[in-house]
């Protein structure tokens, strides 16, 4: 399994944005998918965005779309997530993971694996 890094968590106003960063340790990092969940508490892992292993692809929720844009840069071994017009209800636990083979498109938490340990972000009203 690989070893997933997220940072970039914060507190923001609503209206704000934040980039989120997750790294992984090995270089086979540019051969998958990847993507972001997040889990609020007392609520279940919720999909959020995931792109293809070149960059080429990518989906998200449908809370997200239009604000939030995930990226890749295999250079460096880090996917992002771009989060703009921040709402109150996006304030969650952020964790990246890594997408299972021949499970592209999907969203549900058990087809990923490598879970990173999460960054906070908190949206104030």
């Amino acid at each position: 399994q690989e070893r997933l890094v997220e940072s970039g968590g914060g507190l923001v106003q609503a209206g704000g944005s934040l980039r989120l960063s997750c790294t992984a340790s090995r270089r086979t990092f540019s051969t998958y998918a990847m993507g972001w969940f997040r889990q609020a508490p007392g609520k279940e892992r919720e999909f959020v965005a995931a792109i293809s292993w070149s960059g080429s692809s990518t989906y998200y929720a449908d809370s997200v779309k239009g604000r939030f844009t995930i990226s890749r840069d295999n250079a460096k071994s880090t996917v992002y997530l771009q989060m703009n017009s921040l709402k109150p209800e996006d304030t969650a636990s952020y964790y990246c993971a890594r997408i299972m083979p021949a499970h592209w498109g999907t969203k549900a938490p058990n087809d990923y694996d490598s879970w990173g340990q999460g960054t906070q972000v908190t949206v104030s009203s």
